[in-house]
């Protein structure tokens, strides 16, 4: 059973591109309070001197707090629907904000405020299942791509808002600032979503007991693709999130870019990879396969890595060696993050209606999963090993997925 009321070359409703501007604006929220930790490791690690591995694993803390809930978010939407899945889960997300300041204006130590932002991530997961299947549910397969590839621009788009925006409010308004400016903002989007968002149309044309059965058809049983785009995914976060935690750090501590122009040139990194994601989720439709222009992201992804391990051992006897890294860790960033769209795509037009809520949640849980242990293991690895060996290891998480990405889509 198809996901979406409209079929073939049919219009896509206006309503669906609202839904698909309020579904993105809510995750990009919920992903600035999740990546803010990322950008407030200068002022922990350089400025007050906390080890990069605790300060790691407050970045971590959020993701951990995503992991435990986003199947639970995804039950949710499937049997509730995801208009106020979305906006409550963002309202939660707002108060972990308001938390997060007021554990920092009250104390410097690292557990209330991590304890905060595990809440956040908790609440923020909500987002990340059901503003994915309400997307889906809008949109006919010939525009999917596209579309996932618009609302998969949430995540960098977050990631650059925070890039160019706590560095900053960090050094004038300090940690309870920058999570104060935060909730302000989320509570505003969360009026938004609970005003804008409808759930999508459900066919009216199957019997009820089919719809019934569809619904209660475990995809999982069906053969192993979830499975093995489930797993491709994890092993493609590994590099997104190695670049997005430490690539400000080591543009600064590695090849001596000041803290502001190394946020503003990650922002950039981030928003061109949102606009990456577009393009790709458009040859996808174009295409007409998911996973084959998934297969062409992961070998991309070994070549950038490795690129970027040399740049890091030859920088220094290299003519601008500092401007060229930075070309090359924007480049990186780009295409680390260009595989999100395809996946979720493929996860739930291989899942179905019934399903496609739960399984968004198990991608990304293990998605997320990978992330926290990224902060604490990658920073952990770098301390012992520098940052461009450690870039050259993480090469190889993409080439490991290649063969596991199946050799042609699946439809739920």
């Amino acid at each position: 059973m198809r996901t979406s009321v409209n079929t073939g070359a049919a219009p896509v409703p206006a309503r669906a591109w609202v839904v698909l501007a309020l579904g993105l604006l809510a995750q990009a929220a919920g992903t600035v309070l999740v990546s803010a930790p990322v950008y407030l490791i200068p002022l922990l690690h350089l400025d007050q001197g906390l080890p990069l591995a605790a300060v790691g694993t407050l970045t971590a803390a959020p993701t951990l707090g995503m992991v435990l809930t986003l199947v639970l978010w995804g039950a949710a939407a499937d049997r509730f629907g995801e208009r106020w899945v979305i906006a409550g889960g963002l309202g939660l997300t707002a108060a972990a904000a308001a938390a997060a300041a007021l554990t920092a204006a009250l104390t410097d130590g690292l557990l209330p405020l991590g304890i905060a932002l595990f809440c956040g991530g908790a609440a923020a997961a909500s987002t990340n299942a059901a503003s994915g299947r309400v997307v889906v549910g809008w949109f006919p397969r010939h525009r999917r791509g596209f579309a996932m590839g618009v609302r998969q621009m949430s995540q960098p788009l977050g990631v650059a808002i925070a890039a160019v925006s706590v560095p900053p409010l960090a050094a004038t308004l300090q940690t309870t600032g920058v999570f104060a400016v935060i909730g302000a903002l989320l509570a505003v989007i969360t009026v938004a979503c609970a005003v804008g968002i409808r759930n999508p149309p459900r066919p009216a044309s199957a019997p009820a007991h089919r719809q019934v059965a569809a619904a209660q058809t475990n995809p999982y049983r069906a053969s192993a693709f979830l499975v093995r785009i489930h797993a491709v995914s994890v092993l493609l976060v590994v590099p997104q999130f190695a670049l997005a935690t430490f690539g400000m750090v080591w543009l600064i501590a590695g090849l001596g870019w000041q803290a502001t122009a190394a946020g503003l040139l990650m922002g950039a990194a981030q928003f061109v990879g949102a606009l990456g994601r577009i393009v790709i989720g458009g040859v996808s439709d174009r295409v007409g396969e998911r996973v084959r222009v998934l297969r062409w992201v992961a070998i991309a992804g070994v070549v950038v890595m490795v690129l970027l391990a040399l740049i890091g051992f030859t920088h220094d006897a290299i003519p601008a060696g500092f401007a060229i890294g930075g070309i090359v860790l924007v480049i990186a960033t780009v295409v680390s993050v260009a595989d999100n769209g395809l996946a979720f795509t493929s996860v739930a037009e291989a899942a179905g209606s019934g399903w496609a809520g739960r399984a968004l949640g198990v991608q990304n849980t293990g998605q997320f999963i990978a992330a926290s242990a990224v902060g604490p293991g990658i920073g952990a690895a770098i301390t012992l090993l520098g940052y461009p060996l450690v870039f050259g290891l993480v090469a190889l998480a993409p080439l490991i997925a290649i063969p596991l990405i199946p050799r042609e889509d699946r439809h739920g």
